[in-house]
């Protein structure tokens, strides 16, 4: 060992031991996301959030998962720090299950972006056709409030439809081989079937389920690195308003990860997101509310939930 480099490794160590915050590991910060997670995706494939946590010490392991529970479950027991959007309604389960999460962003109203979806050549022509059918829908997901209240509207309930619980790629196979009669999905599935199946529209949200999505924390993780909340909230921000603003390079991106999506397709769906990225406050949760209670009201939720009863990371302005 040269003369410099044992003089180095002895200054370490003495200042590992005297001043030990000068001389840390290198933190992880574990992020799950969905295929469905736009910003995220776009941040992951860009390394744009690599690159403004890495001056601090800060590397970022990726975790993928195929819907918004298992994610959230994951979060709860300290497996990932921070989950990427979930639809509104998927903090609902959680905090019925107790989870300790916080809320730390949200992307603002998208109510288009989720439909309920039918064959080109199906004979229903309303809702109250919906009586008797086979509906695919992916439990817990914001289609599934959705269908909750469109069944509602025309004076139905899932005792009314025959319910097919499968994630988005199960749903997908089942509306395209015929096995059900309608499919409650959200973008870019809604896209892709219109498009590639020409599935119609039988509803989307509009006027029933305004489709916000969460991001969450794990309390503890938000508590002790607020700091790095603050980075990713300025960074999702800063991605939504290029991908609005960049839809062409944004589908590019995109396009590959979402199972080789044409750029049209992936423009349609993201012209139906607002990806309008705004702090959480607890006044701002009524519909949270409505959701809980419906989910509740249908046997769904083990106890009713107090929707404002989360923890909210009190985001600094910019």
């Amino acid at each position: 060992m040269t003369f410099p480099s044992w003089r180095r490794l002895a200054l370490t160590l003495v200042l590992g031991t005297l001043l030990p915050g000068l001389v840390q590991a290198e933190q992880t910060l574990r992020i799950g996301y969905q295929k469905s997670s736009t910003l995220l995706t776009l941040l992951k494939t860009r390394g744009t959030l690599e690159q403004r946590l890495q001056a601090q010490g800060i590397r970022i392991s990726w975790h993928e998962f195929p819907s918004g529970l298992p994610l959230l479950e994951a979060l709860n027991l300290g497996n990932v720090d921070l989950s990427a959007d979930v639809a509104d309604t998927v903090p609902v389960f959680a905090q019925a299950a107790g989870a300790k999460l916080t809320y730390f962003a949200r992307e603002t109203a998208s109510p288009r972006a989720q439909a309920i979806l039918l064959p080109a050549d199906s004979s229903v022509r309303s809702l109250a056709d919906l009586k008797g059918k086979r509906v695919a829908v992916t439990k817990a997901a914001g289609s599934h409030y959705l269908l909750i209240e469109a069944l509602a509207k025309a004076g139905l309930s899932f005792k009314d439809i025959s319910p097919a619980y499968l994630i988005p790629a199960d749903g997908r196979a089942a509306f395209e081989n015929g096995k059900v009669d309608a499919w409650v999905t959200w973008d870019p599935y809604v896209a892709s079937a219109q498009r590639q199946q020409q599935a119609r529209i039988l509803v989307d949200g509009s006027g029933l389920a305004s489709y916000q999505r969460y991001y969450l924390a794990g309390s503890d993780y938000a508590k002790a690195h607020p700091d790095v909340l603050q980075q990713v909230y300025t960074a999702l921000r800063e991605t939504g308003r290029w991908a609005k603003a960049e839809p062409a390079a944004a589908a590019a991106i995109l396009g590959p990860l979402w199972g080789n999506l044409d750029s049209e397709t992936v423009q349609q769906a993201n012209a139906r997101r607002s990806y309008d990225v705004q702090p959480v406050r607890l006044d701002e949760l009524a519909e949270q509310q409505r959701i809980a209670d419906a989910f509740y009201r249908e046997g769904l939720l083990p106890k009713a939930v107090d929707a404002q009863a989360v923890s909210v990371f009190e985001v600094r302005a910019e």
